[in-house]
């Protein structure tokens, strides 16, 4: 692996800032950011990167990759919770491993944003249609997972409302952001697009740098719950990642010859979501326990993909470009 490629994403401002969250709980500092700061800066960096990339989606001429790239996307997310959910159950219950199947199975829009500054500071151009990509993988995750728990629940009469996940999956609030303001960045000319750059573009990372504080803080308060998990949840949450997004880095060169497409791809396999699943799984699942499945998505995963994954997805990669 190129080293300085490491460096680069580990000396980036907004990761350090990730590590200063860390740092504060560890000591016990009173930092924090206020919950309603927190939310305005996630519905922020949602909406600035639905209209960026549909302004991208809109330069682009229509053609099968973005297509393929579309049925791709929902075939990992369908079929990442269902072999996921098989290992699980090596130690978990059937809603333990519902849940946490579907938080690997859907995304991280915070992950998503990371990976694409990352790909700003290399340099590296990349499709508008990813974002759409992104969008389309949350709900069907969730959907999978509460079928999971549901075919393999032995007291059926405990199973999840059906109905009222599919409406959330699909009316949840990230989703509907990122696939409104996908839209509206498609149908805005470039006058239109000018007259709001310097909101969706030029104080992004500073906002990123301020939400990756907020979430050091909040992994770094959940990291001692997960500990008493054992050695398994840690594998698992390191482990799964690394197989998808070298998988999918791999295998994404018969979707795209894109760099920055493939760099997505497996960023998005190898993510897990810690906001709209956990908001699904307390209808559908209200006995899994959210001490087990936040951390590992938010703890573990996220903090090992923004720092080792992203450079070791792109050196699988330029390994395996001709």
């Amino acid at each position: 692996m190129d080293l300085h490629l490491l460096v680069d994403n580990l000396t980036n401002p907004a990761l350090l800032f990730f590590f200063l969250g860390i740092i504060a709980v560890q000591l016990k500092s009173d930092l924090s950011i206020p919950e309603n700061s927190s939310k305005f800066i996630s519905l922020y960096l949602l909406f600035a990167i639905g209209f960026k990339g549909g302004l991208e989606l809109s330069h682009s001429d229509f053609s099968m990759e973005i297509v393929w790239s579309l049925f791709f996307g929902i075939f990992l997310a369908v079929s990442v919770p269902v072999f996921a959910y098989f290992i699980l159950r090596r130690k978990f219950n059937v809603e333990n491993s519902g849940a946490i199947a579907a938080s690997y199975g859907s995304v991280s829009a915070v992950t998503f944003v990371t990976a694409i500054s990352f790909l700003e500071m290399e340099t590296i151009d990349f499709g508008g249609h990813m974002v759409a990509v992104m969008a389309l993988m949350e709900a069907p995750s969730i959907i999978v997972g509460v079928l999971l728990m549901a075919l393999f629940q032995k007291n059926r009469t405990e199973k999840g409302n059906f109905g009222k996940v599919l409406h959330h999956s699909v009316t949840n609030g990230s989703v509907l952001l990122i696939l409104g303001s996908l839209a509206i960045g498609f149908l805005a000319n470039e006058q239109q697009a000018e007259g709001i750059k310097p909101f969706t573009t030029d104080i992004f990372k500073g906002f990123l740098a301020v939400f990756l504080l907020d979430m050091g803080i909040m992994s770094g308060r959940k990291l001692g719950d997960f500990v008493k998990k054992g050695k398994f949840a840690l594998f698992f949450s390191v482990g799964l990642p690394i197989i998808n997004g070298c998988l999918v880095a791999w295998f994404s060169q018969f979707i795209t010859d894109s760099m920055g497409n493939r760099f997505l791809f497996a960023i998005l396999a190898a993510s897990a979501s810690y906001i709209a699943v956990p908001a699904a799984m307390r209808i559908a699942a209200p006995k899994a326990n959210p001490s087990l499945y936040i951390p590992m998505a938010l703890a573990i995963t996220f903090p090992f993909n923004i720092t080792l994954g992203m450079p070791l997805y792109l050196f699988t990669i330029q390994s395996f470009t001709p």
